[in-house]
């Protein structure tokens, strides 16, 4: 475990991801909205932000899973700060929920990183 720690961090600090297969569609609305990512192979990090219309806290679900591999999500606070994390468990869905604050520009921050992750899911949903 702790060499796939050096391992992500590694990757980290070079800020290159590679995902083939990725298919990715969003939603957002007033009071809330979702991404939802689906790939089939993924390797590195990567951070993305999530447009959620306005500045300020928001409750987050997060749903992860994957095949096979190494893969984590990681909700990120504006101060950097990771606010939670989940590690996927290969074959299981696993979530977890929290009240994010967004950035002065209203965007969540989250970071993807994988290594030799399959056939992946990652589904961000937040409400006001």
């Amino acid at each position: 475990m702790r060499l796939f720690g050096l391992l992500v961090m590694a990757t980290l600090l070079s800020g290159c991801m590679l995902i083939s297969g990725e298919q990715t569609t969003s939603d957002s609305q007033s009071n809330g909205g979702n991404v939802s990512t689906t790939f089939v192979g993924a390797e590195g990090a990567t951070d993305r932000f999530l447009a959620t219309g306005g500045s300020g806290q928001v409750t987050v679900l997060a749903i992860l899973g994957e095949s096979s591999g190494k893969l984590r999500l990681e909700v990120v606070a504006p101060d950097e700060a990771v606010v939670f994390a989940l590690d996927a468990v290969p074959d299981q869905q696993i979530s977890r929920s929290a009240r994010v604050a967004t950035d002065s520009q209203g965007r969540l921050h989250y970071r993807i990183m994988a290594q030799g992750a399959r056939n992946g899911t990652l589904q961000l949903l937040y409400q006001r």
